[in-house]
């Protein structure tokens, strides 16, 4: 969390980060230049910077889709997941200078215009095996491009979360229009089974992820309203079920909340962090605050406000412990209401 407005937030971790990142990505390129050199020594400059920043950049795609799921299949991921941001800018300008040489070189010498000529070239739109690729991978540079316009936190506020966070899970879109780009222009131009394959495993391996992180990652309990008790409480679970500062999430009629269980007491807010409605659920209470596992927001767990000097607030929630057994009232305080803790005897 951040007190006064910053362009970027450059803190210790942030640097190494990045200088990772920067040292990763030369070693790929002096490797992949060296490669083509040596497979193909008539290669034109031009060509390299296309085919290097194009590989790299569809390769950085699937390490930062990888990484969300990842992070919550093992906590030992969240600091790629915090840094996730400028991981996806720096792709983005990779993108660009891939899109770029790549219109400079085929579509700039002519009497019509570049972008025209991307469009109009090619106008087999009706077949698959003839379909103009490099619209695709334009059409998905213009999303890469806007959310890269659009990461800073200025835009989260201005635009509100769950707007900024529906924009940004464009990037799906954006994958798979670049699948298809990649997919068909290595079957017009190269027809290398292998690396068909390899972009085959690629999505494979995403799919999957994201398939293992929905059904092994999640701590959820899906209930339904016409189960309350005359009080208007649901039974969630077992006290022994959520660990010591961290939670039990459970869905409610469209209800997300978090129980949690710290210092021997319970209390309820709302699942949804007020930054990038980041999973409360999965982060833990530390200093006696919830701490989201996204970008390190903290709420108090009573009363759902963050510390003084920030602002953000959280809907709260009543909660009963009947013996062992958790109920939690779905119908949420405003936010910031404070509610008294359920003690554990």
């Amino acid at each position: 969390m951040s007190v006064n407005y910053a362009p970027v937030l450059w803190n210790r971790q942030k640097k190494i980060y990045d200088r990772i990142m920067a040292i990763l990505m030369l070693l790929y390129l002096v490797v992949f230049v060296g490669a083509q050199l040596w497979w193909f020594p008539q290669i034109t400059p031009e060509t390299l910077i296309i085919r290097g920043s194009g590989t790299l950049a569809f390769l950085m795609l699937h390490l930062i889709l990888a990484i969300g799921p990842l992070a919550r299949l093992e906590p030992r991921f969240l600091p790629l997941l915090y840094n996730r941001r400028h991981l996806g800018v720096t792709m983005c300008l990779v993108a660009l200078v891939h899109g770029i040489f790549s219109i400079i070189q085929f579509h700039s010498l002519g009497n019509t215009s570049p972008l025209v000529s991307l469009f109009s070239a090619n106008q087999h739109y009706d077949s698959i095996a003839r379909f103009p690729f490099e619209s695709l991978g334009f059409l998905a540079l213009l999303i890469l491009v806007l959310m890269a316009s659009t990461s800073h936190d200025f835009w989260l506020k201005n635009l509100s979360p769950r707007v900024w966070k529906t924009l940004h899970i464009m990037v799906y879109a954006a994958y798979a229009l670049l699948v298809g780009h990649v997919m068909l222009g290595l079957i017009q131009l190269e027809q290398s089974p292998l690396l068909i394959g390899l972009i085959g495993v690629g999505v494979i391996l995403i799919v999957g992820l994201h398939l293992a992180a929905d059904h092994f990652g999640k701590n959820e309990i899906n209930l339904s309203a016409l189960n309350l008790q005359a009080d208007g409480f649901v039974a969630v679970c077992e006290v022994s079920d959520i660990k010591d500062n961290c939670a039990k999430t459970v869905l409610i009629d469209g209800e997300n909340i978090a129980i949690f269980k710290y210092d021997k007491q319970l209390s309820a807010v709302s699942n949804l962090c007020r930054h990038q409605n980041g999973p409360l659920g999965e982060g833990r209470v530390i200093d006696g605050c919830i701490t989201c596992p996204w970008h390190g927001y903290q709420y108090l767990p009573h009363n759902g406000q963050s510390p003084p000097p920030f602002t953000e607030k959280l809907e709260t929630y009543d909660l009963k412990l009947v013996g062992s057994t958790v109920w939690v009232n779905p119908k949420p305080y405003p936010e910031g209401t404070e509610r008294q803790p359920v003690l554990i005897s």
